[in-house]
């Protein structure tokens, strides 16, 4: 490629301003790209099933609606599930209110004696500090709930987006092809190939750490006698989706329900340290093990690139940020002049002495 013969300066200036240029365009675009992008990634995951539908005679167009129709059914199923168990919680809400009570107020009576101040001057402070803090945070709260809003508003057009992208997927090829036309069509089958099959291993890997996590969040809930442990183990096992901390974000119910219905901290304070533990064999050992085998990528190239999405795209982008990733160091490793960044973003952990030597 000419810009890549360029002098230092001039290829510096060309990355620095196409970066400016990309960065903002995903993020004004990011109602658009965000379910776009999960539908691709929904679309590759249901293509082998679509393809076997189609090798048996039905048309294209019924095998996807076939295809999504279930797909469908089955997250339908499982938010009812999810809803059950929610109904179920209900039975809490006055503990929870008798407990935040009896808290209250052993917190006054421990700031009227350490500190001197009434009852009476801690209710006026702490409603100017309510009020001051809902006054100072309005924004904030208020871009939440709508970007949160918008989000799920937005992932409702996914079955459409999925739909017509397995539609016009040759369709979408031959574009490919008519890009790149400089290089072979089996050059870039074979990149669009690999761009399928790092989604489906990290999406199936994915899976089975999260059957893993939830099973041993079960366990150690059901052990400890905290009820519905099903729904917290896999609840919490869920938020695996954000990486690093989904686990941590998850344990929070548990230990309040637990803080609610038990008797003692200690049973709070042990689903605190089940949980934790859970996060460092996650982190350190499942993860890796499982998903890592699939998706060689490094864990600073995993932290830079949940910050980047994250701040894009919020919620949506931590949860697309390694996907995304994985799928960007196919297209670096195969294309000649992006290797080295490819390599960047790759697993330090497998390289052997000699590639070592040579970088």
């Amino acid at each position: 490629m000419k810009i890549f013969q360029q002098p230092f300066n001039a290829r510096l200036a060309y990355v620095l301003i196409s970066l400016v240029i990309i960065i903002y365009g995903l993020h004004i675009l990011s109602d658009l790209l965000i379910p776009l992008t999960f539908s691709g990634i929904f679309a590759l995951l249901l293509m082998p099933a679509c393809e076997f539908l189609e090798r048996h005679r039905l048309p294209r167009w019924l095998a996807i609606s076939l295809v999504i129709c279930i797909t469908l059914g089955i997250f339908s199923f499982l938010f009812y599930l999810v809803y059950v168990q929610i109904m179920d919680l209900e039975e809490v809400l006055p503990q929870l209110t008798d407990k935040a009570e009896i808290w209250f107020k052993k917190l006054q009576i421990f700031i009227r004696q350490n500190f001197h101040i009434s009852r009476t001057q801690q209710k006026v402070e702490g409603q100017k500090y309510l009020t001051q803090f809902l006054k100072d945070n309005s924004d904030i709260i208020g871009n939440t709930l709508s970007t949160t809003t918008g989000l799920l508003g937005n992932l409702t057009i996914i079955p459409l987006y999925v739909f017509l992208l397995l539609l016009y997927r040759d369709f979408i090829r031959v574009f490919f092809y008519k890009v790149f036309k400089s290089v072979s069509s089996h050059r870039v089958d074979v990149v669009l190939t690999k761009v399928k099959d790092v989604v489906i291993n990290y999406v199936v890997g994915l899976g089975m750490v999260i059957a893993l996590i939830g099973i041993l969040n079960t366990a150690g809930l059901y052990l400890l006698g905290i009820e519905h442990a099903i729904f917290f183990g896999f609840l919490a096992s869920f938020l695996v989706l954000i990486p690093y901390i989904g686990i941590a974000i998850g344990s929070l119910l548990p230990i309040l329900f637990a803080l609610i219905t038990k008797d003692s901290a200690w049973y709070a304070f042990g689903v605190a340290a089940l949980f934790f533990t859970i996060q460092m064999l996650e982190g350190n050992f499942i993860t890796p093990y499982i998903v890592g085998t699939k998706v060689s990528i490094n864990s600073m190239a995993a932290i830079i690139a949940l910050i980047i999405f994250g701040n894009l795209w919020s919620i949506g982008g931590l949860v697309l940020a390694l996907p995304l990733t994985a799928i960007i160091k196919v297209i670096f490793d195969s294309i000649e002049d992006l290797r080295p960044y490819g390599f960047l973003l790759g697993d330090a952990d497998h390289i052997d002495v000699e590639k070592k030597r040579r970088y």
